[in-house]
């Protein structure tokens, strides 16, 4: 009896709706405050497109939809504020866009960012005070990660690029995190050939680097708004790691874990919970979702034999894990709203709404 009310009290991540389209869905993100979600992607005809969908008494429904020129790959609420909700948007020609879903017709904010697609785009400083100003970071497959001020169009106000000369590694993702004030803030990237950087943006400089031996599919803080607490950096090859980021030792770096799903798939970005930071979700290339939880150890840090401070890892624990698609599922996103709660968009041209149940137990 023990055995089996144990097991009932596990977290179950639970599909409640989905719906098939006729496009390619390569981001989705949650409409800040609302029951509805954007999804990104191309029609077969290689435009741009941008559907909008709502909870409407259990079913999923589409209720805006519009195309553009470009392709979209990526996007984010993160450099809007609460009120305004404007969408910012990365495309397939480097096109790097801000939109007000209510006033569709032209961007309130265009920038070329990119000579080519754009892989990845964060925002951050919409939606909190104290927190610096809202700003959009961007990768591409030119190697440059660009920081964007969204009051000014003209040219980015950080720009970190390969070197003259080397050959430009692809870079897959871009987050934001230590965004604790006015002064601090830190992008991370991570790049086709294993590369993980860290940069500065206060002093405009490379702040940590290393590699994960496997192509970063995805990156992410457990908070933008905070101190460096920890992030997690996702693989191909079923594999992610885990870093203890409040502790940088000045040879060693950040401590850090390296976990193994057990399928052997290509894990996509990250996405930590708004409601709990310790607990994170990755999806993979075959279609399954692996829900964790982030264990801290009994000290966070110690001192070397020289004196210096060093990061202790703690654990990984597996919550629960599903199937959601014969396909990989490329987007996830948390909503904000609803503990638990998430939209996800695969390469079976299916969106799908679901939950994560009992995550206030864990």
């Amino acid at each position: 009896m023990v055995a089996v009310m144990d097991a009932q009290s596990k977290p179950r991540i639970l599909e409640l709706l989905q719906k098939n389209l006729t496009v390619t869905i390569h981001d989705t993100k949650w409409i800040p405050g609302t029951a509805k979600f954007v999804a990104l992607g191309e029609y077969a005809r290689n435009s741009g497109c941008l559907q909008v969908f709502e909870l409407q008494d259990n079913t999923l429904q589409k209720v805006q939809e519009l195309e553009k020129p470009a392709r979209f790959k990526c996007g984010t609420f993160g450099a809007s504020s609460m009120s305004e909700r404007q969408l910012a948007t990365g495309s397939f020609q480097g096109q790097l866009q801000m939109w007000d879903l209510e006033h569709t017709r032209e961007p309130v904010y265009t920038a070329e960012a990119h000579a080519s697609i754009i892989n990845q785009i964060d925002g951050t400083g919409g939606q909190s005070k104290g927190c610096g100003p809202p700003e959009m970071v961007s990768c591409g497959s030119d190697g440059c990660v660009r920081v964007w001020d969204v009051r000014q169009e003209d040219q980015p106000v950080a720009s970190f690029e390969p070197l003259k000369g080397s050959q430009a590694r692809d870079c897959w993702c871009v987050a934001f995190g230590n965004s604790c004030n006015d002064e601090e803030r830190c992008v991370l990237a991570g790049y086709d050939n294993g590369d993980v950087k860290m940069f500065d943006l206060r002093t405009n400089k490379l702040r940590w680097e290393g590699n994960v031996r496997n192509g970063v599919c995805g990156v992410q803080f457990d908070r933008r708004d905070i101190n460096m607490n920890k992030f997690v950096v996702t693989c191909l090859e079923s594999q992610f790691h885990v870093y203890e980021a409040r502790t940088q030792h000045p040879h060693e770096g950040f401590a850090s874990l390296t976990e193994t799903t057990a399928k052997g798939a290509s894990l996509w970005k990250p996405a930590h919970l708004p409601q709990n930071r310790d607990v994170f979700m990755v999806t993979a290339g075959d279609g399954t979702a692996h829900l964790y939880k982030y264990k801290y150890p009994s000290q966070r840090r110690v001192k070397d034999a020289n004196g210096k401070a060093l990061g202790v890892m703690g654990s990984v624990e597996l919550l629960a894990e599903q199937s959601l698609s014969s396909q990989p599922v490329t987007s996830f996103d948390w909503s904000a709203d609803k503990e638990g709660l998430f939209c996800c968009g695969a390469l079976d041209q299916t969106v799908r709404v679901g939950i994560a149940t009992k995550l206030n137990t864990v």
